[in-house]
């Protein structure tokens, strides 16, 4: 199941405003909420219902929403109040099985089948679900009910709010084919208008695409864009303790970056920083986390569970490139963050004839090397070729 919140800044914002007195629910008039207009945040980060008909869009600037809607009001973002309801939303989920996947504060993937026999039929506990959180927070959810992550989040897109909708293995050819190529989950725009510039406007003609036709203009991301398509998704719902919480390194960068290379340089860096942190503890990392947040201000987290433990960078760097392929729609990107989680004090490693061992060794002694280095004369010592001229602050500075 996918559980995404309706509209959750502006909700979390209008049960907090009610809760202190004041006398309308923001979501009944034309409101959004914003940052300061002086500042590169003095833009819509969400918007009523009302305010959305009057042509009001998230990312835009709060100047250009006034100017659609004269009466407009603006209401601040209340960040820690966002926390205290998401983390309210979770803790309700998690009475009922403790396999949550948090992608963001206001959504979550629960694998619900380990605890189908305790709960029962799955769409009865997701109409349960839902009205226990509006009763007890006072906000609405959608829930996507599905045989794996990629079908639950496309039904909880269908229509809003306050819906619960299932997406069956049997029913991705009635419910998801007609629908735009552009609905696609984790098809970006670009990807969208090249797709539809080759004639395949429908996730279904997609679906239905010739494989070597479309080698030609996206080669290796041709099979996962068809497999999407088709409703394919073998990826697990990832769990992370609470008593693990591991180590993370964000940042939020001045511009948008658009440029495949500048991701990855940032994305490397941070890498680079969370494995420092990681090294110092003395510690090794089962979980790779990679987040990003578009222009849009959506939210994308991807994780993946290692085979072995590791600490190294250009392990750790490998599985973050792919997580973060996997999930990049093309947007320009605002915020970019590395996780690693699930972390423990010994490396138990599994013998793989494609990974020898040797070079293993030569990599993580390479690693506290060039470690001792940097704490010893400062992070700018010596550095990877491709982080020269980087400005992500280093962890040993």
């Amino acid at each position: 199941m996918h559980i995404d919140v309706n509209n959750a800044f502006l909700s979390w914002s209008a049960i907090w405003l009610l809760k202190k007195g004041y006398p309308i629910d923001i979501r009944t008039i034309e409101a959004v909420i914003g940052g300061s207009e002086s500042m590169r945040h003095g833009i819509v980060l969400a918007k009523s219902p009302i305010a959305k008909k009057r042509g009001v869009k998230t990312a835009e600037t709060l100047r250009e929403a006034k100017r659609k809607c004269h009466h407009l009001k603006v209401y601040p973002p209340n960040y820690q109040w966002y926390r205290k309801m998401s983390k309210a939303m979770f803790h309700i989920i998690s009475k009922y099985t403790p396999d949550i996947e948090i992608l963001s504060i206001d959504e979550c993937f629960i694998d619900y089948t380990q605890v189908r026999n305790l709960h029962g039929d799955p769409l009865v506990f997701a109409h349960h679900l839902k009205e226990e959180i509006h009763e007890q927070l006072g906000f609405t959810v959608n829930i996507g009910i599905a045989n794996n992550k990629l079908c639950a989040k496309m039904a909880s897109d269908f229509e809003k709010p306050d819906k619960v909708h299932t997406l069956w293995n049997e029913e991705i050819e009635e419910k998801m084919y007609p629908l735009e190529i552009g609905d696609l989950y984790g098809v970006g725009k670009k990807t969208a208008a090249k797709l539809q510039e080759l004639g395949i406007h429908t996730i279904g003609a997609l679906a239905h695409a010739d494989e070597d036709f479309l080698k030609k203009y996206f080669k290796n991301q041709t099979m996962p864009l068809i497999w999407k398509a088709k409703g394919m998704d073998d990826t697990p719902v990832v769990v992370v303790g609470e008593e693990r919480k591991g180590i993370s390194n964000s940042t939020t960068f001045a511009y948008n970056l658009i440029r495949t290379d500048a991701i990855l340089k940032n994305l490397q860096a941070l890498v680079e920083n969370v494995c420092i942190s990681l090294r110092k503890q003395e510690q090794f990392a089962y979980v790779v986390g990679v987040t990003i947040r578009d222009k849009n201000f959506k939210t994308y987290s991807h994780q993946r569970k290692l085979v072995n433990a590791s600490s190294n960078s250009e392990e750790i760097f490998e599985v973050a490139k792919e997580l973060l392929q996997e999930m990049w729609n093309e947007e320009p990107i605002r915020l970019l963050g590395v996780s690693l989680t699930n972390l423990t004090n010994s490396c138990q490693r599994q013998l793989s004839l494609f990974e020898p061992e040797e070079q293993r060794k030569t990599n993580s002694e390479l690693d506290k090397v060039v470690d001792q280095l940097k704490k010893q004369y400062g992070s700018t010592i010596i550095q990877k070729a491709s982080l020269v001229d980087n400005n992500i602050s280093k962890k040993y500075d």
